[in-house]
């Protein structure tokens, strides 16, 4: 399970560099953070994993132009040092629709074969 998590981990950040954007791992935290925020680090995506019956449900969360506010009482990975921070935040005036375009085109990179269906949501 933790290798597909690294998997999709390095698929966002794979992403996210095509975006301009210096993202990565931490050691200890799912997810994928930024260093570059007037706060210091901050997590720019969310991701989970579960399997029940032998059927992965999984799903991620790219921040792109959220209500940065709205994140007020969430707290990222049970992490409170640091906080969350979307493409808008960091000066990257990217679209969902440049961003799922960048999520496509990294797809074959990290998972081979053709691109994923991606609705943003």
């Amino acid at each position: 399970m933790r290798a597909y998590v690294h998997t999709l981990e390095g698929w966002l950040i794979g992403a996210l560099r095509d975006l301009g954007v210096g993202a990565g791992r931490r050691e200890g935290r799912v997810g994928v953070w930024v260093t570059d925020t007037p706060a210091g680090e901050a997590k720019v995506a969310a991701l989970g994993v579960r399997v029940t019956r032998w059927v992965s449900w999984h799903g991620v969360a790219l921040n792109v132009a959220p209500a940065l506010d709205h994140f007020g009482g969430i707290v990222p990975c049970g992490i409170r040092e640091h906080g969350v921070t979307s493409l808008r935040a960091l000066g990257v005036p990217a679209t969902v629709g440049q961003v799922d375009a960048a999520l496509a085109a990294a797809w074959p990179r990290w998972f081979g074969g053709g691109a994923p269906v991606i609705r943003a949501g």
